[in-house]
């Protein structure tokens, strides 16, 4: 069994606050969403909804020492509360889209790798995580930006 986290939102809450020119100083701004689904939230793991105005910033997702340490653009909606999926559940916004899963053991090495259609991704996750590694990065394979990470439950 696994669990699927989002991002908290206290990691963001702050740029909400920033002008224009101080968001562009974290590589940030501020959209509005102009369709729907379009813009995955990584804190609600929702898509917003037409209008609704989110944070688009980088944020490093895998802060390892390693080659593999990445980061990449996250769309996070205002006023967004943290999702917590119970054990095995997978939000509609991950099964709605094709995915890349890297999943990389306790030293932050990529120890595996695969593309999946998001209504796949229980299975999928369910066998990385049997493997010797300690997460799982969930990915927008057509965009290559975070998703969520999954862990054992």
């Amino acid at each position: 069994m696994f669990y699927i986290q989002a991002l908290p939102e206290t990691a963001f809450a702050r740029f909400f606050a920033l002008d224009s020119d101080a968001l562009a100083q974290h590589l940030g701004r501020l959209v509005v969403a102009d369709a729907s689904p379009a813009y995955p939230c990584r804190v609600s793991l929702q898509d917003a909804a037409v209008g609704e105005t989110l944070l688009l910033v980088n944020h490093t997702h895998h802060d390892a020492a390693t080659p593999f340490r990445a980061s990449h653009a996250v769309y996070v909606r205002a006023g967004a509360v943290q999702a917590r999926p119970a054990a095995g559940a997978v939000p509609e916004m991950l099964r709605r889209r094709t995915l890349s899963l890297r999943a990389f053991d306790r030293d932050g090495m990529l120890q595996a790798a695969a593309l999946v259609e998001g209504i796949s991704l229980g299975p999928a996750l369910q066998t990385m995580l049997e493997m010797d590694v300690d997460h799982v990065d969930i990915h927008f394979a057509k965009q290559g930006c975070y998703a969520a990470r999954a862990v054992r439950a």
